[in-house]
């Protein structure tokens, strides 16, 4: 990964040198230098030049300390020292006899080198009272970006100096960052980016500057001051000279880690209903074809080989053929009763051409064919070809289709009802009957009901039970229709 990517960034335009305007950093005169861990000086900037008065060409590959001996005070050094063995910005004011001020000082450690940024309280105050026209300049081409993005963390980027001036605490409130109205080295937020985020971003950045794009965006991970990470979206202005050159970039930045965690989650919870919903399908798969392979087994296989007996001893018997035959003929006819009301729950009804209604009302006569209970069927406000695609009415059918077999398997019931019902683009399904009642507790462990409950979340549906021993069993499922008629709602 490149260090500097920005400044190689403008190398790639054409052979253009880039000379920006001048940064909100030069106005508010704070200065900056980096030097390596001997203190030797390897870069120094505009405003050190004059408010320590030693030039950048008479100051640079030198041992800092040797130059200012005497001069610096020996508590800098201390704090300075320190500095190397930490990597997180360090804030603290500090007394310069020689110079006669108090000066505000935040040192960085970043990549064996160690960055100063430092201005002086009384210089500070001093030239934004004798220049208001030009801070008032400043900040209203600054807010009238900054207003734009957001106001969480400004900040503004010098793209020949490498330097990231940090505007207004936004990064000490929402990172930790001991940093308010200061330069930071490029390199250290360069260095806060999550490892596995840092080539993508500072390459798109890269990209969008020498695309001469008017604004860059990214997200990506950032690195707090206790070393945890925080997502965070960047969204930051590139602003040209009047060469059209770009020569900075102002912009802010946003925690939005709440809201990646928060997608996050529901993705997550989405994921899980999903592998539900397939678990339950394929469950539902497996009994089916354990009911076929034990009902030819045990009833098929047993009633043929009955009747092929029976044909065999009409074959040798005369006196008891038609007997045989007559026996014979039943259980065959037994056998493609039982193959026809199994084949009638596998195969899928032609909703297009019967209709939802319809095979419901047909698979009640199945029901009361085989079963002493009787079933009252109503449905009210329901358009079947303008309110239900036939997905839906074939998974409202097999809905009921479950909690019949429920019923009839468990249930002991004589009266079953069943309601069906459009509301406020809602459908809502109640099945109730006057059987021995379930427990609750033990609800869940029921394959049919797992099976309707996933399909009703495919519709952001709910399914709700009331029931308890030897008071019934009430079943309602409400299913989301998609779009919202405004008439439905005012009717």
């Amino acid at each position: 990964m490149p260090d500097k990517l920005l400044s190689n960034a403008n190398n790639k335009l054409a052979g253009i040198n880039v000379y920006p305007e001048k940064p909100v950093t030069e106005t508010l005169t704070n200065g900056f230098f980096t030097v390596d861990e001997k203190w030797t000086v390897k870069y120094w900037n505009k405003a050190a030049e004059k408010i320590l008065g030693v030039s950048a060409k008479d100051i640079m590959g030198k041992n800092l300390w040797e130059e200012f001996a005497g001069i610096i005070p020996v508590e800098f050094y201390a704090i300075d020292q320190n500095t190397f063995r930490q990597n997180i910005p360090l804030h603290f004011e500090e007394y310069w006899g020689q110079m006669g001020a108090w000066f505000d000082v935040i040192t960085y450690h970043c990549d064996d080198t160690l960055s100063v940024s430092f201005k002086s309280s009384t210089q500070y105050h001093s030239e934004l009272a004798d220049s208001p026209v030009q801070k008032l300049k400043i900040l209203t081409e600054l807010y009238k970006y900054v207003t734009e993005i957001t106001n969480d963390c400004l900040w503004e980027l010098y793209l020949q100096g490498e330097e990231i001036f940090w505007i207004d605490g936004g990064h000490k409130r929402t990172f930790g960052y001991q940093v308010e109205n200061a330069l930071i080295p490029q390199t250290f937020w360069e260095e806060c980016i999550h490892p596995d985020d840092r080539i993508r971003v500072l390459t798109r950045l890269s990209h969008m500057i020498t695309a001469k794009a008017e604004q860059w965006e990214d997200k990506y991970r950032f690195k707090k001051a206790d070393g945890s990470y925080a997502y965070v979206r960047d969204i930051g202005h590139i602003l040209y000279d009047a060469d059209k050159r770009p020569s900075r970039i102002i912009g802010a930045t946003q925690d939005i880690t709440n809201n990646v965690l928060l997608e996050n989650e529901l993705a997550q919870e989405r994921n899980t209903k999903q592998r539900d919903i397939t678990d339950a399908i394929l469950t539902a798969q497996e009994n089916e074809r354990a009911y076929i392979g034990n009902e030819m087994y045990d009833n098929f296989n047993q009633l043929l080989v009955v009747a092929k007996w029976n044909i065999q001893m009409a074959k040798k018997d005369g006196a008891s053929r038609e007997m045989c035959l007559e026996k014979a003929s039943t259980l065959i006819t037994q056998v493609i009763d039982n193959m026809r009301l199994i084949s009638r729950k596998l195969v899928v009804p032609d909703m297009h051409v019967v209709g939802l209604f319809d095979n419901i009302k047909a698979l009640l006569n199945e029901i009361a064919s085989v079963l002493p209970v009787k079933v009252e069927f109503r449905h009210e406000g329901i358009d079947e070809e303008e309110d239900l695609d036939e997905k839906m009415q074939l998974d409202i059918f097999r809905i009921v289709q479950e909690q019949l077999k429920n019923i009839a398997a468990h249930s002991k019931a004589t009266r079953v009802y069943i309601h069906l019902k459009k509301e406020y683009k809602e459908i809502t399904l109640l099945i109730s009957d006057n059987g021995e009642g379930w427990d609750i507790s033990d609800l869940n462990k029921g394959l049919g009901i797992k099976n309707i409950k996933s399909r009703a979340e495919l519709y952001d549906g709910t399914v709700e039970v009331i029931s308890s021993p030897g008071k019934g069993f009430e079943l309602k499922v409400v299913l989301k229709l998609t779009g919202v008629d405004i008439n439905d709602i005012l009717d």
